[in-house]
């Protein structure tokens, strides 16, 4: 959190003289919005992560049947990974009308947001005997294709939506243990996963080159799934395996960014 707003104070104060020197030699044209654009962003991300390790019952395998449905309860997890953004961006619009625009735009950049939880339960039929699942849900970058739409609200502001297609490399783990005899399984996977973006936000032309902008998106990345590894269990100096102790493992990704950002136009 604190990276975040660090990230969001520099990107704020770095272009401050400028720009206030940009908007101090503005005239009184209305912008022309129409033509290719790139700049800079920073901002935070903050997410939701539904992350879930289930077992089933057998007879041939290692939880009582009153375990199964505790692991179960205790491996359905809720997470907010939280972190920050940062990259660049580049787009074309074009004014269509004295009031409307329209337009594409791709962005890239850091998507830097980590959180993991930890559930510990004591096993119905073993007691003081109990266990621990612990989940993690992690990413690093972010791109975005989007279409947008915006209206001119005054001469140089800009109010505008935008929907498209959100990327990023959704990395997950999860680690179950015990303390009778030392039992472990784990998983782990990091999938590259495409979901859907929809947000909005507000420009403002500084002059006919630069301009600033906040923004918000809404990204929705689905979800990874693995089934996970046998079951180990070490007593006694020896090693066995639980084949038939099935593990699933799932994580879902939404997240909610905020940025500001700095273009200039060509």
């Amino acid at each position: 959190m604190k990276k975040f707003f660090a990230v969001a104070t520099i990107a704020a104060m770095i272009p401050v003289s400028m720009l206030a020197q940009a908007a101090g030699q503005h005239k009184n044209d209305e912008t022309n919005w129409t033509g290719f654009y790139a700049g800079l962003n920073a901002g935070g991300a903050f997410g939701s992560s539904n992350a879930r390790t289930g077992t089933v019952y057998s007879s041939t395998g290692y939880f009582q049947t009153t375990s199964v449905p505790v692991v179960n309860s205790v491996g359905n997890q809720n997470l907010s990974p939280v972190g920050y953004v940062g990259g660049a961006q580049f787009g074309y619009i074009r004014q269509i009308s004295p009031k409307w625009v329209l337009g594409a735009e791709v962005d890239f950049g850091a998507f830097t947001t980590n959180d993991s939880a930890s559930a510990t339960a004591v096993y119905p039929c073993c007691s003081p005997y109990y266990f621990t699942v612990t989940q993690n849900v992690s990413t690093d970058w972010m791109s975005t294709v989007r279409a947008r739409a915006g209206y001119a609200v005054s001469k140089h502001g800009l109010l505008f939506v935008s929907a498209g297609a959100a990327e990023t490399k959704l990395n997950y783990s999860s680690l179950f243990t015990d303390d009778d005899i030392i039992t472990t399984e784990s998983a782990s996977a990091s999938v590259l996963k495409t979901g859907w973006t929809v947000g909005g936000g507000g420009e403002y032309a500084l002059n006919k080159r630069w301009s600033a902008r906040a923004e918000y998106l809404f990204a929705d990345f689905g979800t990874v799934s693995n089934a996970g590894n046998v079951l180990t269990e070490y007593w006694n100096g020896s090693t066995y395996t639980y084949p038939t102790t099935v593990f699933t493992h799932t994580a879902t990704l939404k997240s909610n960014t905020a940025r500001l950002a700095v273009n200039y136009r060509f």
